[in-house]
């Protein structure tokens, strides 16, 4: 049965939730439009004059569908070359989703999406579900095809992963901004004792370059490793010039409601640095130099106003 206008119209209201639930669940954008329009392809061949609650039929489909995808993606990235990190989405994209409480913000901070990584299928849509979009155990429950107990059980279980992985507390907007300040000086300063003053002692970076574009298999761990490293990434280069194809010009921003470092290059973003900072100092940071993973950031950064550049890097 073809749609009917109205039909269209319930499914399009619906999109900005769905596409925010499935980057929560899949980490990445593109992935999440192709998921939802999966959920619309199967949305226009349902009769939907016999769906009681569009809304709840809706994230049923889309979530089974991303479940189904989180399984493949579990042994894709197993092949992936080097790190495998979420994309990153700047201030304002509306794929960000819901972001009244802390647990829907916390749910879509590039730490958290990191450490769902770590969570079976079930358990990151559990909480999903449960934290981000504050969804009923008995829903969660009907979603899933579980039972009450078993959905309460999973939750307990992803909550306990990403609090072993989230041992401390995030800082202020305005303090956060400062450390950022603070870090592209230090960066830039050719020395690393400015740098190393600035981390926490197990401090760590991870690069994400697909294979397409040089980033380390292996994490930097360490303040002294991670100064290093910083200090060597911010030295100008004609080879890194050619690498990215021009002399970056570096804004600090924001990327998944923490503080970030965005490298432009004629427009394009090429690199969206994520850190994770900590009253006691910045503890990570996650690079996400990947192509595939900056289309969207590059579109969302062409249609805002982001200011003069902090710095030319490189």
């Amino acid at each position: 049965m073809a749609l009917t206008a109205s039909d269209v119209d319930r499914f399009e209201a619906s999109r900005p939730r769905l596409e925010a639930l499935a980057y929560r669940l899949l980490g990445s954008a593109s992935e999440a439009e192709d998921a939802v329009q999966d959920t619309f392809l199967r949305w226009q061949a349902a009769d939907v004059g016999r769906i009681e609650v569009p809304a709840a039929w809706l994230t049923k489909v889309l979530t089974n569908l991303c479940l189904n995808q989180l399984t493949s993606a579990r042994a894709r990235r197993e092949t992936y070359v080097g790190q495998w990190l979420p994309e990153p989405l700047l201030a304002g994209d509306p794929m960000l989703g819901p972001a009244e409480t802390a647990e829907q913000r916390e749910s879509v901070s590039y730490a958290v999406l990191t450490l769902l990584e770590r969570l079976t299928p079930s358990e990151r849509a559990v909480y999903v579900l449960r934290e981000a979009f504050g969804y009923p155990h008995r829903e969660i429950a009907q979603i899933l095809d579980i039972t009450e107990a078993a959905g309460q059980q999973i939750l307990h279980r992803a909550k306990k992963h990403i609090a072993d992985g989230r041992a401390r507390a995030e800082i202020d907007e305005a303090a956060a901004r400062r450390i950022v300040d603070e870090f592209l000086a230090a960066a830039t300063s050719g020395r690393t004792e400015p740098l190393v003053r600035l981390l926490t002692q197990d401090a760590v970076s991870i690069g994400d370059g697909g294979g397409k574009v040089p980033a380390r298999a292996k994490a930097f761990e360490g303040a002294l490793a991670v100064a290093k490293f910083m200090r060597g990434l911010f030295k100008p280069g004609e080879a890194k010039r050619a690498l990215v194809g021009g002399s970056p010009e570096v804004y600090a921003t924001t990327a998944n409601g923490g503080p970030a470092v965005v490298a432009v290059v004629d427009g394009r973003i090429v690199g969206v640095m994520c850190l994770e900072v900590t009253a006691e100092g910045i503890a990570a940071f996650r690079n996400q130099v990947n192509p595939d993973k900056l289309a969207r950031a590059t579109r969302r950064w062409a249609a805002t106003d982001h200011g003069e550049p902090l710095l030319n890097a490189f």
